[in-house]
């Protein structure tokens, strides 16, 4: 095998996994992709991907949850949102994207052996709507600087302590939103190339294939289970980020 289809095979592995772990715990699909994805495609590249085939997995998920949108809930979020990635895709192409993996790196890995060492706190009441756009806009940023679009958004929703069908209804169309705009943002900087596009059209029935395994799997995991499944995704992200 040379080293062209080596590095699809790669591709196409990393795709699925991603897929399926983000249709399990709704989250975490470009962690999980650029750990394996930097080390074949350009930085660029790789937000590019993760921001299409992002848009794609959250998207699905979240048609499959819509009659559980609660609007009144997310808006804050989508508005931070809307302000944030803008400053987030002008930062992927001036600021060194090193500095910012390593600081949500430290803060993923404190904050998932915090979450594992207490197995339950006192939800966070405080803030209301001000306090979530403002998640929203920081979660923005980072989404349109890194293509990690639902990382804050995630954490926040756990420190609320919304039950977790009611969490997917928050971060997941949250990431919708982020990718959708940072799309629309790289778009309009001339940002796509011939080659990207080619890799998103090779990856897309792999990504919909772990995306339909990973919802089947999320149906069968309890409230506790799927704060398990989170704490440990966040933790584990963390420690992947640090390299």
């Amino acid at each position: 095998m040379d080293g062209t289809a080596l590095n699809l095979t790669f591709f196409l592995i990393a795709t699925f996994v991603a897929a399926l772990v983000t249709g399990v715990a709704g989250f975490a699909f470009g962690l999980i992709a650029s750990a394996v994805w930097l080390h074949i495609l350009s930085p660029l590249q790789t937000a590019t991907l993760i921001i299409a085939f992002g848009l794609v997995v959250q998207g699905y998920s979240v048609w499959q949850l819509r009659r559980s949108l609660n609007w009144r809930r997310l808006w804050p979020f989508l508005l931070g949102a809307a302000f944030g990635v803008p400053i987030g895709v002008a930062i992927l192409g001036q600021a060194d994207p090193t500095y910012i993996r390593k600081t949500v790196a430290v803060v993923l890995i404190l904050y998932g052996l915090y979450g594992l060492a207490r197995p339950a706190w006192k939800p966070v009441a405080i803030g209301g709507a001000i306090a979530d756009a403002a998640v929203g806009f920081a979660n923005g940023m980072l989404g349109g600087s890194t293509g990690l679009a639902g990382i804050l958004v995630t954490i926040w929703c756990g420190l609320r302590g919304w039950p977790k069908d009611q969490q997917r209804t928050v971060f997941q169309p949250t990431g919708v939103a982020i990718f959708a705009m940072s799309g629309a943002w790289l778009g309009i900087r001339g940002t796509l190339s011939a080659d990207t596009v080619w890799m998103c059209l090779i990856g897309l029935p792999v990504l919909l294939a772990g995306t339909w395994l990973g919802l089947r799997l999320y149906g069968h995991l309890d409230e506790a289970a799927f704060r398990s499944v989170v704490l440990v995704l966040l933790l584990v992200s963390g420690v992947i980020l640090m390299f």
